[in-house]
C-alpha cells in the first residue's frame, strides 16, 4: 500500500541496556526475532553502575532473565550460587555485561533515544498508522539518526529522574540553586572524596524508603570511625511507624535485616529523627543547607543532603506516542491498580505481561522500572517476566503472552500500611523507589539494596 512499509523484517527497538532491557533483547533472540538495544551509557547496566557500591536484597536466584541464561550457558557462562546477594558492581561485571557481550551487536551503546514515533504520523493522524513502523531517533557521538522498528519496547527505566526534595513534587524553593549541596544517590562512602563530605560532619537524609534505610545505617557506621558525623532523618509523616520494614518476617532477608540495623543505629542515638516535616525551601547559610517546612519551622543548618524520595519516569521522548497512563502512578492504565501502593507491597502485585502494558499505540510497551511509574514496588523478577510475555506477543504467541506466571516474595511491610496521620500514598511517594526493589536505590530492583529508569 502507498506510503506503507513493510516491517517483518524490522527489529524491535530495546531502550534501555539494564536489567529489563537486556532480559528483553534475549527473549526476543530466543523467538528469532531482530533486535536493536539502543542504550545511552558506555556500558550494560550504566545506571546500576551508578549505585554499584550498594548490595543488592535479592539474590542472585532471582536475578538472572531465564532466556538470558540460556545464551549465557550456550557461551560456556557459569551462574553463581543462588543464595549469594550482590552488589550492584557484581551484579554488572558477572550478568549484565557478559549478557551484552553475547547480545554482541544487537546492543549499541552512546545511543541516546531522544524521540519515538511512527514514520510520517504524528499523534493526531489515524491514517493507516498501525501499518507504519515505529521511528526512533538516536543521537549519537556522529551526530543524529533515525531508526526503524516493526516494536518498540522501553525499558529506559527511571534513575536519571529522582523525585526532588519538595514535598509537593516540585522542587523546593532554593533547591536548583543549591544542587552542589544536595545528592539524590545513596553516598559511596568508600570513595575518599565523599567520604570526607560526610565525616565529621552532618548530613540530612530525606526519605523512609530502603535507600534511605541504607544511607542512615551507612553513616552510623562511618560515625563509628569519625568523630563528630551526625545524620538527621527527615520524615514527611508525623511518626516512624513501619519506616523499618518487615525485619524478620520479610521474606527478602537481607531487606528485613537492613531495617532491624537502621532502628538499632536509631536507638543507639547515632540518628537523630525529625518527623511530620514536609520540605519547602531550602535555604543556605554560610555555605550550609538549612531545610525550611510548610510551615516555615527551620531545621538545623548541615553540611550536606541526601535526597532519596524516590523517582519517576521521564515520557518527554513519547510525545508523540499515544499512551494511556493513570493519571495517578504514571503507569499504564491497565496495569496501575494492581501495583497502586495504597493496596499492594511488592507480594501482593498481582501477576501481569503484555496485556497490562499495551497502550492504544499498538506494539509500543513500557517494561521494567517504567513501567510501574510513580510505584515503590518493583523486582527484577517482575520485569523479566513483563518482556518474556511481551516478546511472545510481538511474536504472535498470544497464548504465551497471556500465561504470566510469577510468584514473588512478600514483605513483612512494604507499602506503608498502619499511618496514623498519612495517606498510605503519600508514605509510599515518601518512600520512594526503594521499597522493593532490587537495587537499594532503586532496587531499586530498584526497587534496590536489590528497586528501575
Amino acid at each position: 500500500m502507498e506510503g506503507c512499509v513493510m516491517t517483518v523484517e524490522l527489529p524491535v527497538v530495546v531502550i534501555g541496556a539494564g536489567p529489563s532491557g537486556l532480559a528483553a533483547a534475549a527473549e526476543l533472540v530466543e523467538r528469532d526475532l531482530p533486535v536493536l538495544v539502543l542504550e545511552r551509557g558506555g556500558r550494560a547496566g550504566a545506571a546500576v553502575s551508578e549505585w554499584g557500591h550498594v548490595r543488592l536484597f535479592s539474590s542472585w536466584r532471582d536475578l538472572v532473565a531465564p532466556a538470558a541464561e540460556k545464551l549465557l550457558t550456550d557461551a560456556g557462562w557459569r551462574r553463581p550460587a543462588d543464595d549469594v546477594y550482590p552488589t550492584g558492581r557484581e551484579w554488572v561485571e558477572t550478568y549484565l555485561a557478559p549478557l551484552a557481550d553475547v547480545l554482541g551487536d544487537r546492543v549499541r551503546f552512546g545511543a541516546e533515544v531522544t524521540g519515538v514515533s511512527r514514520l510520517g504520523r504524528d499523534r493526531v493522524v489515524d491514517a493507516e498508522r498501525e501499518r507504519q513502523p515505529f521511528t526512533v531517533r538516536v543521537r549519537t557521538g556522529r551526530g543524529e539518526e533515525r531508526v526503524l522498528a516493526r516494536a518498540v519496547v522501553d525499558a529506559s527505566g527511571t534513575w536519571g529522574s529522582p523525585n526532588p526534595l519538595g514535598a509537593d513534587g516540585l522542587p523546593a524553593l532554593g533547591e536548583e540553586t543549591a544542587e552542589d549541596l544536595i545528592s539524590y544517590r545513596i553516598p559511596d562512602l568508600a570513595d575518599p572524596r565523599v567520604r570526607d563530605r560526610h565525616a565529621g560532619r552532618t548530613t540530612a537524609v530525606v526519605g523512609r524508603g530502603h535507600s534511605a534505610l541504607t544511607t542512615l545505617v551507612a553513616l552510623a557506621a562511618l560515625a563509628e570511625e569519625a568523630p563528630g558525623t551526625r545524620a538527621v532523618w527527615v520524615l514527611r509523616r508525623g511518626e516512624v511507624g513501619d519506616a523499618f520494614g518487615g525485619g524478620e518476617a520479610d521474606q527478602l532477608a537481607e531487606r528485613g535485616a537492613l531495617g532491624l540495623r537502621a532502628r538499632a543505629a536509631v536507638e543507639a542515638g547515632h540518628i537523630r529523627v525529625v518527623t511530620g516535616f514536609r520540605t519547602a525551601e531550602v535555604r543556605v547559610e554560610r555555605g550550609r543547607p538549612v531545610l525550611v517546612d510548610e510551615d516555615d519551622r527551620s531545621l538545623e543548618p548541615v553540611d550536606a543532603v541526601v535526597a532519596l524520595t524516590g523517582f519517576r519516569p521521564d515520557l518527554s521522548i513519547l510525545s508523540e506516542i499515544r499512551l494511556e497512563v493513570d493519571p495517578t502512578l504514571q503507569a499504564p492504565v491497565e496495569l496501575a491498580p494492581l501495583i497502586d501502593p495504597n493496596v499492594h507491597s511488592c507480594g501482593t502485585v498481582y501477576p501481569h505481561g503484555a496485556k497490562e502494558l499495551s497502550h492504544p499505540e499498538k506494539d509500543f510497551y513500557l517494561a521494567g522500572m517504567k513501567s510501574y511509574g510513580r510505584a515503590p514496588t518493583f523486582l527484577a523478577l517482575t520485569g523479566y517476566e513483563q518482556v518474556r510475555s511481551i516478546a511472545a506477543r510481538v511474536a504472535g504467541d498470544h497464548a504465551a503472552a497471556e500465561r504470566v506466571e510469577l510468584v514473588l516474595p512478600e514483605t513483612g511491610v512494604c507499602s506503608g500500611s498502619g499511618l496514623s496521620d498519612a495517606s498510605e500514598a503519600e508514605a509510599a511517594a515518601e518512600a520512594g523507589n526503594g521499597c522493593c526493589s532490587v537495587g537499594a536505590p532503586q532496587e531499586v530492583e530498584l526497587t534496590a539494596p536489590a528497586r528501575t529508569p
